[in-house]
């Protein structure tokens, strides 16, 4: 009756060691539990449940669930690692079983092998990661390549539609490396595809902000100058079939979701295929399929012992048909140069000039709408 009664608390993990993660635009779309396994693979589904549970877990300042949503520059809150449970002298994660003609895809897919990792021609239709409804995708299958080895890491990513090349890290050394420079932007690379229409210059930059569009469940992004995240595109024509269609080449100078098809859509030259950002308009008649025409076709990254991994991944075959149908040579593709060479004072003088043009063109079609506005108005 008289003692002292001790009330029990959980213990909380000092501030100390809380870890602060900053998402990359590489990890940027992807669902919470995914970042997880990505990046932290011992920590269970279990684990990071319990977290969100117990309010351990913190997206951009906020309770998060393991379903949220992730986006570049967020900062992710977690535990310390004294939170997860020891783990046991069981394997870390269970190994695919794969039938052997599975095995044979994902091996029929290396275009490159070294120590530090694998690069592969990812066909279209085929995710690159699994989802509620994709049970086969090739974050499964790359179980097919770990042989006695560690099982390769995904460490970017193409969407379903698009083909090309995709690096895979063969270590967690190399994966750490290869982040870094996908995040850093020093990697690079280059998309073929083929647009409809022709764009009035023949080169130019895209840098025009992309959001999730409102009312899409995040599957679709749109320009949005107040709240996007920056995304810059660099595309050049390499050929063009009368007004019809052009081969252009695209770089992305950032890595936001859909950023190659929302920026092409957005200055009028859908992707041909791409009924999402295009409609009925993404599609040639004569002939030319329907799939996505939109290709990873090179891959330039510096490896983790100091050398450079870079890779051409060839065309799958409705591009390769659609090129040809189109009038289209091969080889104009190949003698573009990664890099893009140093505008020349005049070369400046002239962008300078073009856009100059553009904002009095929006000016006056402002005023237009202003003075269209009055009139109704005095009606």
């Amino acid at each position: 009756m008289g003692g002292t009664r001790r009330l029990a608390f959980a213990k909380r993990p000092h501030v100390s060691d809380i870890r602060t993660f900053t998402v990359s635009e590489d990890d940027d779309g992807i669902r919470l539990d995914r970042w997880f396994k990505r990046h932290m693979p011992d920590v269970t589904f279990n684990i990071v449940s319990r977290w969100a549970r117990t309010g351990q877990l913190r997206l951009a300042g906020k309770r998060a669930t393991p379903g949220d949503r992730v986006e570049a520059g967020q900062e992710i809150r977690v535990p310390p690692p004294e939170s997860a449970p020891q783990r046991t002298g069981r394997p870390q994660r269970k190994r695919e079983l794969l039938t052997p003609e599975e095995e044979q895809l994902v091996r029929d897919m290396v275009i490159h092998e070294d120590a530090g990792a694998f690069v592969l021609n990812k066909p279209p239709g085929l995710a690159t990661q699994g989802g509620t409804k994709t049970h086969q995708h090739l974050d499964r299958l790359l179980d097919g390549l770990a042989g006695e080895g560690a099982r390769p890491k995904l460490v970017h990513r193409l969407d379903k539609d698009t083909s090309g090349a995709l690096l895979v890290a063969r270590t967690a050394r190399s994966a750490g490396h290869f982040a870094k420079a996908f995040s850093g932007r020093t990697a690079k690379k280059v998309y073929w595809a083929i647009v409809v229409g022709v764009p009035d210059a023949m080169e130019g930059v895209i840098d025009a902000p992309l959001a999730k569009q409102p009312g899409t469940g995040g599957e679709k992004m749109h320009i949005d100058h107040e709240n996007g995240l920056p995304a810059k595109t660099r595309w050049r024509v390499i050929d063009r079939a009368g007004n019809r269609a052009a081969w252009v080449e695209l770089q992305p100078l950032t890595g936001r979701t859909h950023q190659l098809r929302a920026h092409m859509a957005s200055i009028g030259h859908p992707i041909v295929g791409d009924a999402k950002y295009g409609g009925a308009e993404a599609f040639l008649t004569g002939g030319i399929s329907r799939k996505l025409h939109l290709h990873a076709r090179r891959i330039r990254i510096d490896a983790p012992d100091g050398g450079k991994i870079d890779v051409t991944a060839d065309l799958p075959a409705h591009i390769a048909e659609s090129l040809e149908m189109l009038g289209f040579e091969l080889m104009h593709g190949e003698t573009m140069p990664l890099e893009q060479p140093k505008a020349s004072p005049v070369a400046k003088q002239r962008k300078v000039a073009a856009a100059a043009k553009a904002r009095r063109r929006e000016r006056r079609g402002e005023r237009r709408a202003r003075g269209s506005q009055g009139k109704t108005k005095r009606r």
